[in-house]
């Protein structure tokens, strides 16, 4: 595939939509000047999602369209319809002196998805958590003029959110791409197989897998409460406690439901309460971060 193949023939639809996204992407809160780059960090990883996602295209085929983005992303160059997303978010984040990195390393999971199919432990997992999720919010950090020493909390959020996605979707993952975020050691001790993931119900085996993944998380977001606290920007700090508080209920709801039954997902009240919650505690905490950063003997 050449730089100059029309767009429609780089991009293309994957079947997912807005609708499926469980966590708000450059809502209201964040500075009303910050939103257009958002959205095309946005734009640009929900049309590299649908190549790697599409169960239509050949592995190869994916990687081209990737390999396409990427060097778009680099250079600079390219067909401006072809590759308009890399080339506007490039411009973008060099505006705003932000990493490419942070939109790079997503194109390396995705490359990943068009070939790697299981996965062996936790570890490689949350490797694959490193270039698929963290960079998102590696990205939102500086593009808020934030700490770097922000990635420890942001990093756990978003391998979290990652992780929780995976455990809506084992079912539909399996059935369309032959993709299973499920460790394989846990799945080979409680005797669980891909043939689990198609029953009517979760087996007493997958889950108890399922139960584990989400006890993994749980940790993963005690640790992500840090960050409102870590914060300066007030809006962000919302946005973030917002978000932890989903994640923290997603999580819940995944451990009463059954993901093999039926689709597990937060509704509208979920939304309000850790909305107001969030912004709250988002107030609360990065004021708290604040003063005790301003106290050096202060714990």
């Amino acid at each position: 595939m050449t730089q100059d193949t029309p767009g429609s023939e780089v991009e293309t639809p994957s079947g997912k939509a807005a609708r499926d996204e469980n966590f708000p992407v450059g809502s209201i809160l964040l500075p009303p000047a910050l939103r257009p780059h958002v959205a095309a960090y946005y734009a640009f990883a929900r049309a590299g999602d649908d190549i790697a996602d599409n169960p239509d295209l050949a592995p190869e085929d994916k990687i081209a369209r990737l390999d396409a983005f990427d060097a778009a992303l680099a250079t600079g160059q390219g067909d401006p319809v072809a590759l308009a997303k890399p080339l506007r978010l490039r411009r973008c984040l060099l505006a705003a002196g932000v990493d490419l990195r942070h939109a790079r390393d997503l194109l390396v999971a995705f490359r990943r998805d068009a070939t790697k199919l299981r996965y062996a432990d936790w570890g490689e997992l949350m490797d694959y958590c490193a270039v698929s999720a963290a960079p998102v919010g590696r990205f939102l950090v500086e593009l808020h003029g934030e700490d770097p020493a922000a990635f420890a909390a942001s990093d756990p959020l978003c391998a979290a959110l990652q992780v929780l996605n995976h455990l809506q979707d084992l079912k539909d993952d399996h059935r369309r791409l032959d993709r299973v975020y499920l460790p394989r050691d846990w799945m080979a001790a409680e005797g669980v197989t891909v043939h689990d993931l198609h029953a009517p119900a979760a087996s007493p085996g997958l889950r108890r897998v399922i139960d584990r993944c989400l006890e993994r998380t749980d940790t993963l977001i005690d640790q992500a409460h840090r960050l409102p606290g870590r914060l300066a920007n007030r809006r962000f700090a919302m946005e973030s406690a917002v978000i932890v508080r989903l994640a923290a209920r997603l999580a819940a709801r995944l451990r009463k439901g059954d993901p093999v039954a039926g689709r597990v997902a937060l509704n509208r009240g979920d939304f309000v309460l850790c909305g107001i919650g969030g912004v709250i505690a988002g107030l609360v905490r990065r004021d708290a971060g604040a003063s005790a950063a301003a106290e050096p003997g202060r714990a």
